[in-house]
């Protein structure tokens, strides 16, 4: 499996390159919120920037999406380590109990 993820990350790296090797025209990027302000830059950095952004995005979502999951599991886990501290108390108490007789 670690394999075929190399292969196409390989893949996807060298369609990257190929794109901005075949794409290096500047163009020039103007938002309407922001008259006057424009950057004239590569369009493969452009198109590069904006995956990136994309993407950042998506785990920002997916990040504050699953809070809760992560919440539950640290309750869970914190339950766990108390409920196992409580067992290993119980088991000391009856094996002092089973010396004394």
């Amino acid at each position: 499996m670690k394999v075929l993820r190399w292969i196409v990350l390989a893949v996807v790296a060298v369609a990257m390159i190929l794109f901005a090797v075949s794409n290096r025209e500047h163009v020039m990027l103007s938002l309407w919120l922001l008259p006057g302000a424009a950057v004239e830059m590569p369009l493969y950095l452009l198109l590069l920037a904006t995956l990136l952004v994309g993407f950042v995005a998506g785990e920002l979502v997916g990040w504050v999406g699953g809070w809760r999951w992560r919440r539950e599991a640290r309750r869970s886990r914190d339950r766990i380590a108390a409920l196992e501290r409580e067992v290993a108390a119980a088991q000391r108490r009856g094996a002092v109990a089973v010396a004394r007789r």
